[in-house]
């Protein structure tokens, strides 16, 4: 048996659960009622500051990047195709226009809510 391994095992060998137990239960006893409002005032500090930390940590979202892919176009085309292309392609267009119009609107009205509000209170 190596030296390492037998100090390892006396070191062990002093280590009892039910004496650490026993040990533990004599030190909470005899603690003043002084020292258990610190101890629960320190575990609700301790657990108000982890929390804010868990509250305020945000992860970032992957960044993908929005691709358009074009669609390829003869060269040949007619000037009728192209027309007729266009007409499909119109309400497409003005449908997605209506919608960002919509998005950035949603957005300027809360940010003319906040706005509202810090005037209100002086800001």
């Amino acid at each position: 048996m190596t030296p390492y391994i037998g100090a390892m095992r006396q070191f062990f060998a002093r280590i009892s659960p039910v004496r650490a137990t026993r040990d533990l239960r004599y030190f909470l006893k005899t603690r003043e009622r002084y020292e258990w409002s610190f101890f629960a005032l320190s575990i609700v500090v301790t657990g108000v500051v982890i929390w804010a930390f868990f509250y305020d940590s945000y992860a970032e979202k992957e960044y993908r990047p929005n691709i358009v892919y074009f669609q390829q176009w003869k060269l040949d085309r007619t000037d009728a195709q192209i027309v007729a292309q266009q007409k499909i392609d119109k309400p497409i267009r003005d449908a997605e226009v209506a919608a960002q119009k919509a998005r950035e609107e949603k957005l300027r009205a809360g940010f003319k809510r906040l706005d509202d509000k810090l005037n209100d209170m002086g800001l």
